[in-house]
């Protein structure tokens, strides 16, 4: 084969050759238009994240705040003391097409320390209040609306009539209010809510035998029912740092008691300043129809029960 025979089949060859490579860049090219390519198939992977994401809102604040006094030589008397709170709001929000679903979690713990009193330790604060509901957009801001609540406290809580005296008056689920309710809630924006249900069933608890004439249960049952009538009211702000959180509940019983209102509102305020410093203020205010308690004076009867904490410490709003 002479020097031009092979340089005329050299060309042919790579002829072939580029014929073919370009065969198989038009299949890959092909093939990349039907699957996507890798910077649309990332975008469009990303958009689907953030579109899930946004349906879900997440807010709260959370802290401790403590309190201290040391005497020494003081005239007027007193004693050192230490007082310790930890306290924690948390609001979740699901929202999608007409489908809404929040929960709510506010709790908090305290202990005081009283130095050479007979009882030292004391329980300050003590509560849990879970809330959870789920309703579907019926029009004009209104949801029909399935809703579950919690209320109880962590561990055993006495009174102190005198420094050498304790009494025994609440433990874990010694009481506990849970509501199961089916009703309507009105939500015209993300900071407040109204909600009223007919058809509201409560379930209170007292499984310490020593508690449940306190809290209206029979002595010989751990559990009361009642079925009756609900309004709960729910707001939640909060501009810059400042967080405010409150919710009222109020329930009556279809039966002899009805118009009988029990009572439940709490309030926090909590404002961020100086990175993780934080001033909060806690109030609550109870009125139960089957909650006694004693006068001293041999009677027996409801009384308003409020509480209230100002603090300073640690914490954080989100």
């Amino acid at each position: 084969m002479n020097k031009i025979s092979v340089l005329v089949l050299m060309v042919v060859l790579m002829g072939f050759s580029g014929k073919a490579l370009a065969q198989n860049d038009k299949t890959r090219t092909t093939v990349t238009d039907v699957v996507g390519s890798s910077s649309k198939t990332s975008s469009y992977l990303k958009k689907l994240q953030t579109d899930s994401l946004s349906n879900w809102k997440l807010s709260g604040a959370v802290g401790l705040n403590s309190a201290f006094t040391m005497l020494h030589n003081w005239a007027a008397g007193g004693n050192n003391s230490a007082l310790f709170v930890g306290a924690g709001n948390i609001r979740l929000i699901y929202q999608k097409d007409k489908f809404a679903w929040e929960t709510f979690f506010d709790t908090e713990l305290g202990y005081t320390y009283i130095d050479k009193a007979t009882y030292a330790w004391r329980k300050s604060n003590d509560k849990i209040n879970f809330t959870s509901k789920a309703g579907y957009d019926i029009g004009n801001n209104f949801y029909a609306t399935l809703l579950g609540s919690f209320r109880s406290q962590y561990a055993k809580g006495y009174d102190y009539p005198n420094d050498n005296t304790q009494n025994y008056i609440s433990n874990w689920l010694s009481p506990s209010y849970t509501d199961i309710s089916v009703g309507i809630d009105w939500k015209p924006n993300d900071i407040y809510s109204v909600y009223l249900s007919p058809a509201a069933g409560r379930i209170t608890t007292a499984l310490d035998t020593a508690l449940r004439a306190k809290y209206g249960v029979d002595k010989d049952k751990s559990v009361k029912t009642e079925f009756g009538a609900m309004l709960k009211g729910a707001l939640n702000y909060q501009w810059d740092k400042l967080k405010v959180v409150s919710g009222l509940t109020l329930f009556t019983p279809y039966s002899k008691t009805f118009g009988n209102v029990d009572v439940d509102w709490d309030l926090a305020v909590s404002y961020q300043l100086l990175g993780a410093l934080n001033v909060s203020l806690g109030t609550s205010l109870k009125y139960y129809d089957a909650v006694r308690f004693d006068n001293g004076d041999g009677k027996v009867m409801q009384r308003l029960q409020f509480k209230t904490l100002l603090g300073l410490g640690i914490g954080y709003t989100f």
